[in-house]
């Protein structure tokens, strides 16, 4: 009798960088609710709507709405590069 085969283990990809601005935080943050949302089983529509609807964030969630002055900032950084 054969043995059953292992499925292979995936490694996980990590992050490089650890300094991000706050505008790069809440963009990472809104992907990973995205995606958590979609994995639980929503809708794409539905997932989108309430990451769209500010309303929707959990009370814990530390990640603050960046200021138009911090998105200006990390734009004009972006552009000297």
């Amino acid at each position: 009798m054969a043995t059953p085969r292992k499925k292979p283990v995936r490694k996980v990809a990590t992050v490089k960088e650890d300094s991000y601005s706050e505008l790069e935080m809440y963009c990472i943050w809104l992907n990973e609710y995205y995606k958590a949302l979609r994995a639980s089983g929503f809708d794409m529509e539905l997932a989108l709507g309430l990451v769209i609807d500010k309303g929707s964030y959990p009370a814990w969630v530390k990640y603050r709405t960046p200021s138009l002055g911090e998105i200006v900032e990390f734009i004009e950084d972006e552009d000297e590069d």
